[in-house]
């Protein structure tokens, strides 16, 4: 976007590009999301940068009415596969503050000293940079939604030391630790647990991802009701559980940590769950432009594409549910949950266990795991390369590697890589086009269902196939009574 298309959102408030860029006003030393109700700046007096941490680094400290750095992160990061794409989907997983700028590198399989230039160069802000900037939101997060002490948010939230940590929200927000205690947002939580607004574009179809989640949820790991959905998670630290409920322009999140540390991590790892850094005005119109695909766009506005809080997990379920049920699939993977899932050291309700890791599933899947042997031991397989180092499975992977390194492994073909690839990449343009419930939703709204026409007419719904394809599952789902489909691998 050019700076005269920035200001002019500025101008008219414009709320959808919210994240999409930040704008910064000279005359007062602020930074401001674009939406900021204060009074438009004159244009010389103006600045726009990519992200907070480029801002900040520029010398601007967070507006505090419209709290620019609590918004949905940029739809960007979401599209783009390249380095700067990647890396900020790993910065705000927290691996630099747990790796260093090295971990990080290497992760993304680049020198640091390049990842670092690129960074700048696009972002406005190196790695440390952006890092920090993820360190002072986590830590407000943590300031005004629990009681915890100012010296276990700052450990929690990643600073080196307490005078960091003050220096730092001071200098970003303006405002003491106790003064921003003292304008306190949310409902107080105790020790370990916070109630977070997890905010997304509108409009949002929270309501049918948390549905998709639902239909395939474990018994043991994860539970579903009364418009609630929860789970737990395997975080770098420790463990927690989720509790995820959709509101009002957000979704409110209740996440019970075992260690505060992983409170950014566990914001990351839900936001990219629920696809919440969407961009639906942007991928309404280009699959409003399909007549057949117009009616399922109007009746799910703001679809969204369920993505992954493990890597593993999602392969794991993907190898099981080939050419079986939805249920047949959830049974098999909740007995292998029952028999090596880790008990939650803090069970809630029915949310008791964790998913097995790679070492255990490596060493018992194929004994634990009911039906055909060669399914079994594709679990294990892929269990035995995470395990090994030689899979990894976060959302910074390159796209066409990760693929590559998936099909090696015998028993894992071209659907359940590209279905990886859209879950754990979060990769906006993937068309299963082989896939057998797709094909049938295709299907019933007159689409061609054969997998080569269905792909020549799925090229105008390019950069968003992935989001066609949740629409055309849902498209294919049976009534209430009926057995709902499974995502089939083609055989």
């Amino acid at each position: 976007m050019g700076t005269e298309d920035a200001f002019r959102a500025v101008a008219a408030r414009d709320a959808r590009f919210d994240g999409s860029f930040i704008h910064a006003v000279r005359s007062t030393g602020i930074y401001c999301r674009p939406s900021c109700p204060a009074r438009t700046p004159k244009r010389s007096n103006s600045e726009f940068y990519p992200t907070a941490a480029a801002a900040q680094a520029a010398g601007y400290r967070a507006c505090r009415r419209c709290l620019p750095d609590a918004v949905p992160g940029s739809p960007e990061w979401d599209l783009r596969a390249d380095l700067a794409g990647r890396a900020m989907r790993l910065i705000s997983d927290g691996v630099v503050d747990r790796c260093g700028v090295q971990g990080l590198a290497d992760k993304l399989g680049y020198s640091e000293r390049h990842l670092t230039r690129v960074l700048t160069s696009e972002l406005g802000a190196g790695p440390l940079g952006l890092a920090r900037a993820n360190r002072a939101h986590s830590a407000r997060v943590l300031i005004e939604t629990t009681d915890i002490s100012f010296s276990d948010v700052a450990f929690a939230a990643g600073f080196a030391s307490l005078r960091q940590f003050n220096d730092t929200m001071r200098e970003i927000f303006g405002r003491t630790p106790t003064e921003l205690r003292g304008q306190k947002r949310g409902a107080p939580s105790g020790a370990g647990t916070v109630q977070l607004r997890l905010p997304f574009r509108t409009p949002c179809d929270i309501a049918g991802v948390l549905r998709f989640l639902a239909r395939r949820a474990l018994s043991g790991m994860e539970e579903s009701g009364d418009g609630c959905y929860a789970r737990s998670l395997r975080l770098p630290h420790g463990t927690g559980i989720a509790k995820l409920r959709a509101a009002d322009k957000h979704v409110a999140c209740a996440l019970r940590l075992s260690d505060l540390r992983d409170l950014g991590s566990a914001v990351a790892r839900l936001r990219r769950l629920l696809d919440l850094d969407a961009d639906p005005v942007a991928i309404g119109e280009v699959l409003g432009s399909d007549p057949l695909l117009r009616d399922s766009v109007e009746r799910s506005p703001g679809v969204r594409v369920p993505g992954a809080v493990d890597g593993l997990e999602i392969v794991v379920r993907a190898v099981i549910g080939q050419q079986i049920s939805v249920a047949a699939a959830r049974s098999t993977t909740e007995r292998l949950v029952t028999e090596l899932g880790d008990e939650l050291p803090h069970p809630e309700g029915g949310v008791t266990r964790l998913f097995p890791t790679a070492e255990v599933l490596a060493e018992h899947a194929a004994a634990a795991l009911p039906g055909p042997r060669r399914r079994a031991e594709t679990v294990r397989d892929v269990a035995a390369a995470v395990a090994e180092g030689r899979l990894a499975l976060h959302p910074g992977r390159d796209e066409a590697e990760l693929r590559e390194d998936l099909e090696r492994i015998r028993g894992v073909g071209p659907w359940t890589s590209s279905y990886v690839v859209m879950r754990v990449l979060g990769a906006p343009d993937v068309l299963l086009s082989g896939d057998l419930a797709l094909r049938r939703g295709a299907g019933l709204l007159g689409i061609p269902g054969e997998p080569a026409e269905l792909s020549a007419h799925a090229r105008r719904w390019s950069p968003w196939r992935s989001y066609a394809g949740v629409l055309l599952w849902e498209a294919a789902i049976p009534a209430p009574q009926q057995e709902p489909f499974e995502l089939w691998e083609k055989s």
